[in-house]
């Protein structure tokens, strides 16, 4: 993912460039001001540390720095729980080395697929923090059909998302899920910056996509643990479907996805709709879901 120091010194300049003095409650000095956001001076100040140990920090020596020197920065550049998260995880990244997890799990127990299959009503796939769903129930194959058209397993969601032309009408909210899709592997990547797959996934993308490059260098981190998702599907047409993320204990680094539709709603319609035409089409995906069980 780079080098480190850089990783470090980009976030946190990204971040203060964005808070304009006044939020911060200092005076709005006019329009002499040569830098957009708060000063690395400011930022030291309302943090509670000199200028030249925050002017350190910033050009990417986090190693050492205490967890209430981080806590003052976050709050001081208004930081999310994903970019506070995220900052805690390039210090832990820029200090000793230590054994960490070098490589998200490729894998899922059968435990865990028979859980999938138990979820019948409903779309349920298992994603590891690179994208790459691992295992997946029928009507989730049905439903994440485009992405399964793609002989490459594992299939990976960021992937069809930015590669894909078919990826702009599966998405209706194109633009947002690729801003999230980035923001996300971002996240991972703080968390497990030796991940080789990870690495190579981000160079594909950089290389082949232009708003990959884009999104990337925006530094954005987002958790991605509930919401709304709006679809476009080849057969059951429009849905707007409600998804929960939840983290698998018994598989650390894996989350499971179950998506839903409101009673009687149209998009519950088109999920029995679906479901009608998962049944006839069994076969879409489930090569992937054999590759990964164990």
């Amino acid at each position: 993912m780079g080098d480190m120091r850089a990783e470090i010194r980009q976030f946190l300049s990204s971040r203060r460039a964005r808070i304009l003095p006044e939020e911060a409650g200092l005076p709005a000095y006019g329009g002499n001001r040569r830098v957009p956001g708060l000063r690395r001076e400011e930022v030291a100040m309302l943090a509670g540390v000199s200028v030249d140990y925050y002017v350190r920090l910033e050009r990417g020596n986090l190693a050492g720095a205490s967890e209430s020197v981080l806590d003052a920065i976050a709050r001081t550049l208004k930081l999310d729980e994903a970019e506070r998260e995220h900052l805690f995880d390039l210090a832990r990244a820029a200090g000793p080395a230590r054994k960490r997890r070098s490589k998200a799990q490729a894998s899922v127990g059968a435990e865990v697929q028979q859980v999938l299959d138990a979820v019948s009503d409903a779309p349920a796939w298992v994603r590891n923090g690179r994208h790459d769903i691992l295992a997946a129930n029928r009507m989730g194959r049905a439903l994440y059909a485009p992405l399964f058209e793609d002989p490459r397993r594992p299939v990976n969601t960021t992937r069809f998302t930015y590669l894909n032309p078919a990826a702009r009408e599966f998405w209706r909210d194109y633009d947002q899920v690729t801003k999230d899709a980035a923001a996300m592997l971002r996240l991972e990547a703080g968390r497990n910056p030796h991940d080789p797959e990870l690495i190579r996934l981000v160079g594909e993308l950089s290389t082949q996509s232009e708003l990959f490059r884009d999104r990337w260098a925006s530094r954005d981190v987002v958790y991605h643990r509930s919401g709304l998702k709006r679809l476009h599907h080849p057969v059951a047409g429009d849905l707007d479907l409600n998804y929960q993320s939840m983290e698998l204990s018994s598989e650390p680094g894996l989350v499971m996805n179950i998506y839903t539709a409101p009673a009687g709603s149209p998009s519950a319609d088109a999920l029995g709709f679906l479901a009608s035409w998962a049944a006839s089409h069994d076969d879409i995906g489930t090569e992937a879901t054999e590759r990964h069980r164990q």
